[in-house]
């Protein structure tokens, strides 16, 4: 069941396009990737979806209500229900880790009592039991984090939405933020939206990605199938990138009479012996120049970088064997 709908969403800033038509469907317990590089128009697509910015054509549904018409009551309930965690963390400095948290509730008029539960509750699930009296400056950039999703959970929202929440850290504290989502979205059933620059991001912890590129989404949906078979040059790109770009001595040693493969193996698949089968069908040689395992969310990926080498007619056969066997085959040119 979708949770939020984006519909043909188009923003222009003084005529100049920051989104283009962008479309997408985010199911409930959800959590959907958004990825791109700078300047693709991911700020201004998670603003939208959190009303701070408005949309210059198109629809935001949020169970079946257009949140682009709603006025100030609609609003303010739509904001309850969802929650933000921001690149740079927007806690107050003058208050403490536990005022940090309960601001929301106090917006919310919780009681005193209610409240204090509450700030309880979430400063455990994050990890930061012993922080409450403590000040924002005298946090690490993690525990910061830690303490603006606490503060993005205080109101029991079905929906969170991540701007770059992890950019503005050191990878051992991006692995930990990024297991606390997964735990959120786990233990909790908080749907998330999130965008990253960073393919690693996605792969670390989506199930769905959608990839932006100069306002337009030009490919989407499950991580395991873009993975294993991306289409879009940007795609590409990115996969490339997280999976361990090719080497660009490899180019000049392959010889004109041989091809540089790419192969992606998913599921059942990435365990079997398929390059020896081949080399025993087929008259190819194959140089394995380079492999890999990617544990994603819902598959495992397997990829190979490979020389083969034979008569055409033999390669021929034995990438048709790969295609029967599910194995992606993509050809790498200098």
């Amino acid at each position: 069941m979708a949770v939020l709908q984006v519909k043909s969403i188009s923003k222009s800033y003084k005529g100049h396009p920051a989104l283009r038509s962008v479309s997408l469907s985010v199911e409930k317990g959800d959590i959907f990737g958004i990825v791109g590089l700078s300047g693709a128009g991911k700020s201004t697509l998670i603003r939208t979806l959190a009303t701070l910015v408005r949309p210059t054509s198109g629809e935001v549904v949020f169970h079946g209500e257009n949140i682009v018409a709603f006025r100030s009551e609609q609003l303010r309930q739509y904001r309850k229900k969802m929650g933000m965690i921001f690149q740079h963390f927007n806690l107050l400095n003058s208050r403490s880790v536990g005022a940090n948290v309960a601001y929301p509730l106090e917006i919310a008029n919780m009681s005193k009592a209610e409240m204090e539960k509450r700030v309880v509750e979430l400063l455990g699930l994050v990890g930061l039991e012993d922080k409450r009296e403590a000040f924002p400056l005298a946090l690490s950039g993690g525990q910061k984090q830690r303490v603006g999703i606490a503060r993005a959970l205080a109101t029991s929202p079905e929906l969170l939405l991540c701007d770059e929440a992890t950019s503005a850290l050191d990878p051992k504290t991006t692995k930990e933020i990024l297991a606390l989502l997964k735990k959120v979205n786990q233990e909790l059933g908080v749907t998330i939206v999130l965008i990253s620059h960073e393919m690693e991001v996605i792969k670390e912890i989506c199930n769905k990605v959608a990839v932006l590129d100069k306002g337009e989404i030009v490919e989407q949906g499950l991580v395991s199938e873009i993975f294993a078979e991306p289409k879009h040059p940007m795609t590409k790109h990115f996969i490339r990138n997280v999976s361990h770009e090719i080497p660009t001595e490899f180019y000049s040693r392959i010889s004109p009479k041989c091809k540089l493969l790419i192969l992606r193996f998913k599921g059942d698949t990435a365990g079997e012996a398929i390059i020896t089968q081949v080399i025993k069908q087929f008259d190819v040689e194959i140089n394995i120049l380079r492999g890999w395992i990617d544990q994603l969310q819902t598959a495992i990926i397997g990829t190979l970088i490979v020389e083969v080498s034979g008569g055409e007619k033999a390669i021929s056969e034995a990438l048709h064997y790969f295609e029967e066997k599910k194995v992606k085959v993509e050809e790498v040119k200098p």
